[in-house]
């Protein structure tokens, strides 16, 4: 999904969910925040807060934060 497919009145969790829903269906996937933010059209620190909600409430995929290196990297699979 690039930021050109991406809508504003699409909910900032719902348009991230989406995305990592897209790009974890073959398995799972790491990423730092910074460097998805384009592609989702949210800032890093957007990003980091949503993770947070996400694993508790999306139940189709697992989220772990995985580890911290001058920011933390992400771990996503489909459920």
């Amino acid at each position: 999904m690039s930021p050109s497919t991406t809508t504003a009145a699409q909910p900032k969790e719902a348009r991230l969910r989406s995305y990592l829903r897209e790009k974890a269906t073959d398995g799972e996937m790491y990423f730092k925040s910074k460097f998805i933010a384009d592609d989702v059209d949210l800032s890093p620190k957007e990003i980091g807060a949503l993770m947070v909600k996400l694993k508790e409430s999306a139940s189709d995929l697992e989220i772990e934060k995985w580890s911290y290196t001058s920011a933390t990297t992400w771990r996503v699979s489909p459920a």
